[in-house]
């Protein structure tokens, strides 16, 4: 949810309009949350094809996800 509001938020902000689905993709479910968002963007309009833009910020999640573990790691193993 986090990720759609922020969206939105930036769409309020920018004059280039973001699909909030991107936002939604945001997560380290790789490559399920990605296929999620161009479902539902394919079930609003037949030829918005979101995949591979949907693919970025789902990769970014990974990314984050793994710095999050290693800085969890970095404090529990220096107790």
């Amino acid at each position: 949810a986090a990720g759609v509001l922020m969206a939105k938020l930036m769409n309020l902000c920018s004059k280039n309009k973001i699909n909030p689905l991107i936002g939604s993709a945001g997560v380290s479910a790789v490559p399920m949350a990605a296929r999620v968002s161009n479902k539902v963007g394919l079930e609003s309009d037949a030829q918005n094809f979101l995949l591979m833009h949907a693919m970025g910020p789902n990769v970014a999640g990974v990314i984050g996800s793994a710095i999050a573990a290693g800085v969890m790691l970095k404090y529990v193993l220096a107790m």
